[in-house]
């Protein structure tokens, strides 16, 4: 049984989340604020974090920063706010999914159960493989990417969305199959979610992101020899 974090200022909200995931067979533990959030995963082992961006005392931005600091729990961010920019910042400190207010129960408990998945079989979908494309070197198994000798400092997504391009190099993959593959939706997601991490991706690979090439109207390409 998964054990989830339902952190909101509102206790309606938190109710609603805990009504439906409680019904999907969920451990349900809850907070208030972002401080009380980082004390309870100090003392707990959770599977998957919900949280709230505007919490009184720590917004969930900085709850989720300092819970990453001593462990690596997915988090899923939820926000009244659905501006490229507030989603962006909220990959680059590492959360797996940005969740729009007002949303449906049904389809977070969706998106809850595709993060799970993802992150219990990750270690099984690992490739042993290790490549070099003249200065940048990805270590797949390792989970380690260096460039021009220095190792890069990525999100957990932007690794992942490198290793696949890199597993499937010189194959084109439409947007359409990133999600599934990487994010793991079927059709929750869209195309922004591809196209910022893949920003976010080049901006991590330096000189090295010319071996990420858009292909106009479908989806990316990693195109290296």
């Amino acid at each position: 049984m998964a054990h989830i974090l339902i952190v909101d200022d509102e206790k309606n909200i938190r109710n609603v989340v805990r009504e439906y995931a409680e019904f999907e067979g969920y451990k349900v533990t809850e907070a208030e604020n972002g401080m009380e959030a980082v004390n309870l995963c100090h003392d707990n082992d959770f599977d998957l974090i919900i949280m709230d961006v505007m919490m009184p005392r720590l917004d969930g931005y900085s709850a989720c920063k300092e819970i990453h600091k001593t462990k690596s729990i997915p988090v899923i961010m939820l926000s009244a706010r659905g501006e490229e920019y507030d989603k962006l910042f909220g990959f680059e400190i590492g959360i797996d999914d940005y969740v729009v207010k007002p949303f449906s129960p049904k389809e977070l408990m969706a998106r809850v159960k595709v993060v799970l998945k993802r992150n219990t079989h990750q270690e099984e979908t690992v490739s042993q493989d290790k490549f070099s494309f003249e200065g940048l070197e990805v270590d797949i198994a390792g989970r380690e990417v260096y460039v021009n000798g220095t190792k890069a400092s990525m999100t957990p997504k932007e690794y992942d969305l490198l290793f696949y391009l890199v597993k499937n190099k010189n194959i084109a993959l439409s947007r359409d199959k990133l999600l599934e593959e990487v994010w793991g939706y079927d059709f929750f997601g869209d195309d922004r979610t591809v196209d910022t991490h893949i920003k976010m991706l080049r901006n991590s690979l330096g000189e090295y992101r010319k071996f990420i090439v858009t292909l106009r109207g479908m989806g990316y390409k990693f195109e290296a020899d």
